[in-house]
This record gives C-alpha cells, structure tokens and sequence, in this order.
C-alpha cells in the first residue's frame, strides 16, 4: 500500500488546498471538550470530528458506560497516522486535561500503521474504539488484523460509522468483521445514517 502522506485519507480534488484551522467546542459528560482542526490537502479529510464520533460519545453516555480507569485505545483513521496528525491529536490531548489531572496515565498519541505494527502494542486493553474509520475497502483487512491483536485479552470493540455505501462500510460489518468477531448493532440512527456496533473477538 502506498504509504505517501496524500494517500493516507480520501480527498476530493480541489479538497482543502488553502491551508487553515478552526477551534470546536463539545459538550461531552457535562464537560466541555475543546478541539482543534487543523484542514490542509495532504490531511484530506482526516482533520475533522465527524458525526460518528459524537454519536459514539453520546452512546457511552446514554448506556453509562464509563471509561475512566479503563484502558482503552482509540484508532484514527488510514492505514497509520503521519507525524503532522499526532501532533495535532497531542495539542487538544493537552488543552483537555482536567485541573485535577488525568485519574491515570495521560492518554498518549502514537503512530500505528493498520496489519503492520500492531505487535508493538499491547493486548491489554478494556475497549478499542473507532469512530467512521471503515472507508476504505483495501484497508478492511489490515484493520481486521489490528483488531484481533487489540483485542485478544478480551477488549471490547466499539465502531461507530456513517453507513456510506460506496465505501463498502456496511460489507465491513456484513462480511469482513465477522470473520473473527461476534458483531452486535446497539444503534442505529435512520436520520444520520450512523450505526454503532459492538464487538468481541470469536
């Protein structure tokens, strides 16, 4: 797989040539959330909070399920993150510590190419989350391998995704995920076309 920067995400032409940022805020837990975008071509569409993952946020509200104290490993989109989205992903870790400071290790912000370096990681994890990471067909299978490797200890994965049709997304959950999980729906939002799915390793 091409490993360039620009083929990293989906980009449409034309998509993000000037360079530019915008600054968000989220209430999230009765807590604000403050995060910085940063848009440019060779971040394609990767800079944004999509619907997903608010959707994702708002379940774990809804089930009160609560992740503090637990460990937990979110996957960002793409076949791995280049340098220039750690550090932006480390900048709204940083503007979002709580004044009490974290209640364990602050979260961290490190590169994992899907079906590639996964062995560098642990297995130890409570959840594995992933929020409309499903885009790309040729990624299916590198992801799939990610998440048995995260998940071997009994995580619990959650995706959240935009159903999106030409993506493949809903083959992903149909045929791809399957393979090696049992794969639950918990929500389904007609209006958004968003679907939250539950996962645990065979």
């Amino acid at each position: 797989m091409n490993e360039d920067p620009e083929h990293l995400f989906p980009a449409d032409d034309g998509l993000f040539e000037e360079t530019f940022s915008a600054d968000s805020t989220y209430r999230v837990s009765g807590q604000n959330i403050r995060i910085h975008q940063y848009y440019c071509a060779n971040l394609g569409v990767a800079a944004s909070v999509w619907d997903s993952a608010l959707h994702l946020c708002q379940f774990f509200e809804k089930v009160s399920l609560d992740l503090s104290g637990m460990r937990v490993i979110e996957l960002g989109g793409g076949t791995g993150l280049v340098g220039i989205v750690a550090a932006r992903l480390e900048r709204n870790v940083d503007a979002n510590a709580p004044l009490s400071g974290w209640p364990s290790d602050a979260p961290a912000v490190l590169p994992l190419s899907w079906g590639h370096d996964q062995n560098r990681f642990s297995s130890s994890w409570d959840f594995v989350l992933g929020a409309d990471i499903i885009y790309l067909p040729e990624t299916f299978p590198l992801l799939l391998d990610t998440l048995v490797h995260l998940s071997k200890d009994g995580a619990v994965v959650y995706l959240a995704s935009t159903m999106r049709r030409e993506h493949g997304t809903q083959d992903f959950y149909d045929s791809v995920l399957p393979q090696m999980f049992k794969v639950e729906l918990v929500q389904r939002d007609p209006e958004s076309n968003i679907n939250i799915y539950k996962a645990t390793l065979r």
